[in-house]
This record gives C-alpha cells, sequence and structure tokens, in this order.
C-alpha cells in the first residue's frame, strides 16, 4: 500500500511535500511558535499586505533545499539532514525576528542561528533522534557549518532565495524576483564547495540587483527602521528592567511582546506608539559622505551614550532620542562561487556589476536621528553638533 505524502498549498512555490521527518517537526512547539513571529516585523508598518510569517518563510526554505539536493544527487544521510535543517533554520529567532535580535544577543550572548541549545533540548531535539539525526549536527547546519552547510547559511543560500521571492510577493515590489529555478538547477559541489557551474554570473548577479534593490526600498525603508530602534530601546528597558529573564523573552511570539511592553509603565508609551503607528520622526538623515568613520557602526553602548549626549545638548529627556547607525554595507552574494574552466572563482572576480552594485547600497545608507515630532527641532540641532553633520531635515 502506497502512503501518500502530506502537502500543503504554499503561495509562493505552490505545493509543497512534506517527508516524514520534516512532518514530524512541523508539529512541534518551537516549530508552531513562527506562525505568530511575523517574517518582516515592522515593515508591514509600510507595506500593509507584509503580513507573513517565518512559519511559511520556513516551508519555503525547506522546500528549495529539497530541490536542492535532488539536483546534487547528495546521499540520504546528508540530504535528510540538510532538510531538517533548512526547516528549522529560524527557529531560534526571537519576537520581531531581527529587531529584537541584538537585544537578545546582548542579553544572551547568541545569535538567532546558534540553535544546538534548543535542539538538544526541546521536543525538536526529540524529534530529530526519532528520525535518526544528530541535533548538533543539524544545528551545526544551520550556522552555515559542517558538510554543505553554506546552502542553508551561506553566500546564495536556500533561506536568501525564498525570502527575496516571498518578501517582494507579500509587499506588492517588483524587485524581490529571482529565478530560483535556475540558480538550483545550477548548483554543483566542487571539492566540497558550493557553486554555480560555468555560464551563470549573470544568474548569481541577479540576486544581488534584488538584494540591492529589496534593501533600499523595503528592507531599509526609513518607517521600519525608525519602528525597529524605537522596538529596540523598549526590549532593551524591560530586560534590564528584569521584568522578564532573556530566555524567555527570547521565545515570546510578536504579540505576547507587545502585551508584555504596555503592562510595563516606562515602555507602555513606545508600545503605543508602535501600535498605533506614531512613530517618532527623522531628525538627521545623515548620507555616508556627511558622517565621519567614528560615527557608523556604532556599537551598542557608545549609541546610547551619544543620545543622553543629543539629550542633553537639546535640554530633553533620553528617551526622546533615539540614534540609529548601520554598519557598512555588504553583500554575501558577491562571495559567491562560479565554476570558470574548472576552477572556482567568486563573483565579485568575474562580475563588473558588483562594484556598482555595492556603491549603490554605500549611496542609500544613511544615519538616523528620530524623536517625537515637538522636540524635533531641538534634537536636530543638538545632533547635528554633536554628530558634526549637517541637519537634514526629511521631507
Amino acid at each position: 500500500m502506497t502512503t501518500t505524502a502530506t502537502t500543503i498549498k504554499d503561495s509562493v512555490h505552490d505545493y509543497i511535500e512534506l517527508c516524514p521527518t520534516a512532518e514530524a517537526l512541523l508539529d512541534t512547539a518551537p516549530m508552531q511558535r513562527l506562525r505568530y513571529v511575523r517574517q518582516l516585523s515592522t515593515v508591514q508598518l509600510v507595506y500593509p499586505s507584509a503580513n507573513h510569517t517565518r512559519f511559511e518563510h520556513s516551508l519555503g526554505v525547506y522546500h528549495l533545499a529539497s530541490r536542492a539536493v535532488d539536483q546534487l544527487e547528495l546521499d540520504d544521510q546528508l540530504a535528510d539532514r540538510l532538510r531538517a535543517a533548512a526547516l528549522v533554520h529560524d527557529v531560534g529567532h526571537g519576537p520581531f525576528g531581527h529587531q529584537t535580535e541584538a537585544a537578545i544577543e546582548r542579553h544572551v550572548g547568541r545569535h538567532h542561528d546558534e540553535i544546538e541549545w534548543l535542539l538538544t533540548d526541546s521536543e525538536v531535539g526529540d524529534v530529530l533522534e526519532e528520525q535518526g539525526l544528530d541535533p548538533e549536527a543539524v544545528a551545526a547546519t544551520v550556522d552555515g557549518r559542517g558538510p554543505l552547510g553554506e546552502l542553508v547559511s551561506g553566500s546564495l543560500d536556500v533561506d536568501r532565495m525564498d525570502y527575496l521571492v516571498r518578501d517582494a510577493h507579500h509587499t506588492g515590489v517588483p524587485y524581490g524576483t529571482i529565478d530560483h529555478s535556475r540558480l538550483l538547477y545550477a548548483l554543483r559541489t566542487v571539492d566540497g564547495e558550493l557553486a554555480l557551474e560555468a555560464g551563470n554570473v549573470a544568474t548569481a548577479e541577479s540576486a544581488l540587483i534584488a538584494r540591492t534593490l529589496m534593501n533600499a526600498t523595503v528592507y531599509g525603508h526609513h518607517v521600519s527602521r525608525i519602528a525597529g530602534a524605537m522596538l529596540d530601546r523598549a526590549s532593551e528597558r524591560v530586560l534590564r528592567d528584569e521584568v522578564i529573564s532573556p530566555e524567555t523573552f527570547a521565545r515570546l511570539t510578536d504579540s505576547e511582546l507587545f502585551s508584555l511592553l504596555a503592562e510595563h509603565e516606562p515602555t507602555a508609551d513606545l508600545e503605543r506608539r508602535l501600535r498605533e503607528r506614531t512613530l517618532y520622526k527623522r531628525a538627521i538623515w545623515a548620507p555616508r559622505g556627511d558622517v565621519t568613520d567614528e560615527f557608523v557602526g556604532l556599537e551598542y553602548d557608545r549609541t546610547r551614550s551619544l543620545e543622553r549626549e543629543i539629550a542633553e545638548v537639546a535640554s530633553v529627556n533620553p528617551s526622546a532620542v533615539v540614534l540609529d547607525s548601520p554598519s557598512e554595507p555588504s553583500s554575501p552574494e558577491s562571495r559567491t562561487k562560479i565554476v570558470v574552466d574548472g576552477d572556482l572563482q567568486r563573483l565579485e572576480e568575474r562580475s563588473s556589476l558588483v562594484a556598482g552594485l555595492d556603491a549603490c547600497a554605500r549611496e542609500t545608507w544613511r544615519l538616523g536621528v528620530y524623536a517625537p515630532e515637538p522636540v524635533l527641532a531641538d534634537v536636530q540641532d543638538a545632533a547635528a553638533t554633536v554628530l558634526e553633520t549637517d541637519a537634514i531635515v526629511a521631507p
């Protein structure tokens, strides 16, 4: 008697067929929790239809990994490990995903990709062992280590292939569309490394172009950045005030975090502002050329120190100043390996587009200082003085 595989209808990949391991993993509480963690967190304040979750994204990554391992004709044990790692790769995310990641890292010293603690001490680990998989090996794969770990976390991984297409689909923008079918078809292993076969420079370039455009129009949109910075400050406050343990905080859902912030008096106003979209405004929005190196990619303690200095100069409460200084932009896709005359070369060595796209990313970089509208002018003048940059009034 033939057993029919379970299939799930997906908005991006159509029907996704589940193997027995995937089906068992999906029924665990840590995986089901991802139904309540939005994939794009505060981007939804800009693109209202961006309500998709990390659960459906995880299914998409699993689907693409399944196609990849079939294309590469890997042995069953490695293929099963890669499929499982692809499915659980986001299980370590906290509420609102990347928007609370920095606060969680500051308090638990762990990145969301470091999930060995979760896989070895939860029902997820039990399922993996029941299916003949080593939880520690799966955790290493999620972190990009071990045989072909780069398929799950690397320069051109199935995670990126799914989220670019899925995020573009749900936001309604045309920029994230990539030919993931071609990328998967062109995958090869060369001396144990993943690479694209010869003649696929343009295929790899398409992914780099897509992410550059998505960064500029979706991921780095100023409204999402403002909301994300406010959420980070609120998260830090409840953790610093020991309202909740860092480990419990990291396992909250989006709605549970909002409830927690609303119930704590020092963060209640920030929660209300985020919920009602009455966000802080831009006092400074400075391009890279107007910002000295010392104010780029600031560490957290230095950021908070500068916020207090700006607030003192402006004669406002320190909570009314939020400084947001991203690190220098990077393009992991430029390190994608391509087979050229039998040897492996990086995309950046074969493509003249890479330098131009790097320049484009640098051009769209911005340092932001945000404040409530009533004190915006005072904060703008103070921030321009402290950060030694011209005050740029947001349009």
